[in-house]
């Protein structure tokens, strides 16, 4: 029997010379193939369309993951600035002595209380 491949590298077997099948098979074998190479080209296609969805949904999420940190960064910042004047400005508090263990801070009362400017943060 001859050997051979076609286009999408399926092999077959042609049949012996002597052994002729009829043209209704050789044409069921030729729908069949045309089918399946219709098929696989649907298939690769899909297959190629996923990839790019993939590849857009990944750069996208790569894109907010590093907004995300950025927005981190600078909330620790901006908590460590406000440390920092909360820090200062405890010791000229006089009335900061808990009442309570619930109670950190009690109220401040205008006469044991100075008041100081603090600027407002900035980035």
């Amino acid at each position: 029997m001859a050997q051979g491949s076609d286009s999408n590298g399926t092999s077959y077997k042609s049949p012996s010379p002597g052994s002729r099948p009829s043209s209704s098979d050789d044409a069921k074998k030729v729908m069949r193939r045309e089918k399946n190479r219709i098929a696989a080209q649907k298939s690769r296609m899909r297959q190629t369309q996923k990839a790019d969805s993939l590849h857009l949904e990944s750069e996208n999420l790569e894109k907010e993951n590093a907004a995300l940190r950025k927005e981190v960064k600078q909330l620790t910042e901006e908590a460590k600035y406000l440390t920092s004047v909360l820090s200062s400005h405890e010791p000229l508090c006089t009335g900061l002595a808990p009442q309570t263990p619930d109670l950190l801070y009690p109220p401040h009362h205008g006469s044991y209380h100075q008041h100081i400017a603090v600027p407002h943060y900035q980035p």
